[in-house]
């Protein structure tokens, strides 16, 4: 039985106590990020609060913990180094970070099955967290700490990220006389089926539509209807991933010489855009 302490009850950390499974793991505390820990015999110490109040409970922790302790934070974009007053302290950190949404604690064992979780940190602590993502359904990945913040980038641009390219899509479509809502639902079923072809393909045989065929015709019209109808953003956007779209493309053996041609439209059209 694995003794563990959460400090930061909120979402993530309220989640981690009612998933992990009771016959390996006993979670002793429960501390609310505004009371102050005492000495804590745990084997495994998780850090969930904000991210801008990690460092200072790491440094709180000083002294309050065993030497050998392995402590985790929980933040997506923040490496393990953060906690190094805790390593200077002779304890084992590191990160678990999972890459699923928890709105709320009860949502968390069911969430966290299945999912991937990050983790990084030094190499004992790095083992002990495979193992409690293991423990909790999930499916853990390593990665180097010096890694961490790029690793999120990756993660806000599929995850938020495609949540504004679906916004800046819905906002063209309200342009030919559709409500927000019909928007949406006439473009989720789109999305869903993009993101099936994922699951089966590579991003480049995924791709379909005009930048998947250097459809220089079509592209013409496109730019032709967005300079009349949309904001030079919205313009924007549709070009630098175009630019994107035509390397999938290549990979996928569409001509050279049309890719070559719709790349030179396209940079011409963003170096005409209005700043």
């Amino acid at each position: 039985m694995i003794s563990v302490s959460i400090i930061g009850v909120g979402r993530v950390g309220g989640a981690l106590a009612l998933a992990l499974p009771k016959d390996k793991y006993s979670v002793d505390n429960l501390i609310g990020r505004d009371e102050a820990a005492t000495e804590l015999s745990s084997e495994v110490v998780f850090i969930t609060t904000q991210d801008s109040e990690i460092v200072a409970v790491a440094e709180s922790l000083v002294g309050k913990l065993k030497p050998g302790t392995i402590v985790f934070h929980t933040s997506g974009s923040n490496p393990s180094s953060i906690l190094d007053a805790l390593k200077d302290a002779s304890c084992k950190t590191g990160s678990i970070h999972p890459l699923v949404s928890v709105s709320s604690p009860e949502l968390g064992p069911e969430r966290f099955r299945g999912a991937y979780f990050c983790v990084e940190g030094e190499p004992e602590a790095v083992t002990v967290g495979k193992q409690i993502v293991a423990d909790l359904g999930g499916k853990p990945f390593a990665i180097d700490t010096k890694f961490k913040t790029l690793y999120h980038a990756s993660a806000v641009t599929a995850c938020g990220h495609l949540v504004a390219l679906f916004d800046a899509a819905v906002e063209m479509m309200t342009k030919v006389g559709l409500t927000d809502a019909d928007a949406k639902e006439i473009l989720l079923p789109l999305v869903t089926s993009t993101v099936q072809n994922l699951t089966e393909q590579t991003t480049a045989a995924a791709l379909t539509g005009t930048f998947a065929r250097a459809d220089i015709e079509t592209f013409t019209r496109h730019l032709g209807a967005l300079n009349q109808y949309v904001s030079d953003d919205l313009l924007e956007i549709y070009l630098l991933l175009g630019e994107r779209s035509l390397e999938l493309a290549a990979k996928q053996g569409v001509s050279p010489e049309r890719i070559d041609t719709l790349r030179t439209k396209v940079s011409i059209a963003k170096s005409k855009l209005k700043w």
